[in-house]
């Protein structure tokens, strides 16, 4: 594909994103679909897509229109490219630019109100000032970029030296993240990792450092009965695995169960032991586990970079109802701990109504729980940005 018919595709899919289809199905059957596109051309297509998603209202505003040509525009202009070049009009490229466009690339633009220039949601406005107070221009211009690749090294197959060396015969330039010990950040040659012999033998699984940050937080142990209360894909699960060295207990579970899908296969590359547990069989835990982990379905907002199109799919609404399943799932989880045992609460959210607002709600529930240790990760010194809590049961009680 020309670069002109890349930008085409792009402005075509993003057409069908702004009317509500979403970015990764979008993307998955122009794939599909598109026999003649490299895989070069898909993922410049791609990275075009999601540089114009994970900046929709400020690329509307220089592009002059929230439409795919509008968001086009400005991202050329952001790259520092002339639109007007690459809209030609010959072959597959974009129409050359109406004069109505011309003039809009050309003029001045008046300052942007912060939701827009920083691109987040106008209903967010009040709680990302008081989740981030001053340093939060520096923290939403971080998540306004692509986001870094992080691996994590599985200590059950083997050594960051040892994957380090893995990974530069085959290309893959790697650097130590001081975050967590077993993290490495990709800095040559992403897009090999799939397919790298370090990836494909379980040696390094792809997880965000605060994500890693986050598992080692959780403190399991060898020798524990470990729950993962909503592991999803897995991913924190198979770092709690390496934590504890394949011994003692580690469960599963999730309320939807088909997004454990692929754990098996997963922890079987990882070399990990990882029991499923259904949502029908948890009666049986109450008191038993030492470490409850519950990484809560949230707004997200912590992983804009990763996941830009969740950021503008999401209302107040919609927050509001989050905020009350977190705590339904804390009550809930915190009857599965053993006495002695811990409760750990993490999600991948920016916002105080999701992190410490809903650690304080629940020790305001929940009678026999103190604050343990509390943190959070936030870009750019971090990788996305988490939160996370330990409760500990009071002595006694």
């Amino acid at each position: 594909m020309t670069p002109g018919a890349r930008l085409a595709a792009a402005i075509s899919l993003l057409d069908e994103i702004l009317r509500g289809e979403p970015a990764e199905r979008a993307l998955t059957r122009w794939s599909r679909a598109s026999r003649f596109a490299g895989s070069k051309d898909r993922a410049a297509v791609r990275d075009v897509v999601f540089d114009c998603i994970r900046q929709r209202r400020s690329f509307a505003w220089r592009g002059g229109a929230e439409t795919g040509r509008g968001l086009v525009i400005a991202q050329l202009l952001a790259e520092g490219l002339d639109p007007g070049e690459l809209f030609s009009g010959d072959g597959f490229a974009p129409e050359q630019l109406s004069v109505a466009e011309k003039a809009q690339v050309e003029c001045e633009l008046p300052p942007a109100p912060e939701a827009i220039s920083y691109d987040y949601p106008d209903f967010l406005q009040d709680e990302i000032g008081r989740s981030l107070g001053a340093d939060r221009l520096k923290i939403l211009r971080a998540m306004q970029a692509r986001a870094p690749l992080d691996l994590r090294v599985n200590t059950l197959r083997g050594t960051v030296a040892g994957a380090k060396v893995m990974l530069a015969q085959e290309g893959i330039a790697v650097e130590e993240h001081a975050l967590s010990p077993h993290a490495l950040r990709v800095v040559e040659n992403p897009r090999a990792v799939a397919g790298s012999r370090a990836y494909t033998s379980g040696l390094v699984e792809l997880q965000d450092v605060s994500s890693q940050a986050v598992a080692l937080f959780a403190g399991a142990k060898p020798g524990m009965r470990v729950l993962d209360y909503c592991a999803g894909g897995g991913g924190k699960t198979l770092a709690l695995a390496a934590e504890m060295g394949g011994q003692g207990l580690l469960m599963a579970h999730d309320i939807n169960a088909g997004r454990m899908k692929d754990l098996p296969d997963r922890s079987a590359r990882a070399g990990a032991k990882v029991s499923l547990v259904a949502t029908g069989d948890l009666p049986k835990l109450a008191g038993k586990c030492d470490l409850v982990l519950v990484d809560a379905p949230c707004s997200g907002s912590g992983a804009w970079r990763r996941n830009p199109d969740a950021k503008w799919r999401m209302d107040a609404s919609g927050l509001d109802l989050l905020v009350l399943l977190q705590a339904e799932i804390l009550d809930k989880a915190q009857a599965l701990v053993a006495t002695g045992g811990r409760l750990v609460y993490a999600t991948c959210s920016l916002l105080k109504c999701e992190n410490s607002d809903q650690s304080a709600g629940f020790l305001r529930r929940n009678a026999g729980w103190s604050m343990g240790r509390e943190v959070r990760f936030l870009p750019p010194e971090a990788g996305d940005g988490f939160y996370a809590a330990e409760f500990v049961q009071l002595p006694g009680l």
